[in-house]
């Protein structure tokens, strides 16, 4: 069976202090760090970290009907959300995993996602507690 995942585009962490995070990682690491980018649709606002490979996404709550803050609240020190895989179909993969049982969140149809491109949840239970990301390539 062919793979339906692609590069490992982010892995996202949600943070309690979005500029305290992205200072850290810009002062103590080096690295370069986008701006603060507020995404309503999804009540989040997120920072990429750009690594040679992949990228580092810093997620805040954007509001108190945030997805992240009940994780935020459970976790108040953050930690990692989710992984975030690259797909070249993300129709077709989407239909696959639900032929096979895994549950798409929301209404199963994609969203905008952070870099401008289509976006899917997999429930964690089904991905051995493990929130995943599908983003069309």
């Amino acid at each position: 069976m062919e793979s339906i995942l692609g590069e490992l585009n982010h892995v996202a962490i949600v943070v309690p202090d979005l500029d305290t995070a992205a200072r850290r990682y810009r002062d103590v690491f080096g690295a370069r760090v986008s701006a603060p980018l507020p995404l309503p649709d999804h009540g989040v606002t997120t920072v990429f970290v750009e690594l040679s490979n992949t990228k580092i996404e810093l997620l805040h709550p954007l509001g108190d009907a945030s997805p992240v803050a009940a994780f935020l609240a459970r976790n108040p020190a953050g930690g990692i959300h989710h992984l975030c895989y690259e797909v070249d179909d993300l129709g077709g993969a989407r239909d696959r995993l639900v032929q096979a049982g895994a549950r798409v969140l929301g209404d199963g149809e994609p969203k905008i996602g952070a870099h401008g491109k289509p976006v899917l949840f997999l429930h964690p239970k089904d991905f051995d507690g493990t929130l995943i990301e599908l983003e069309q390539r």
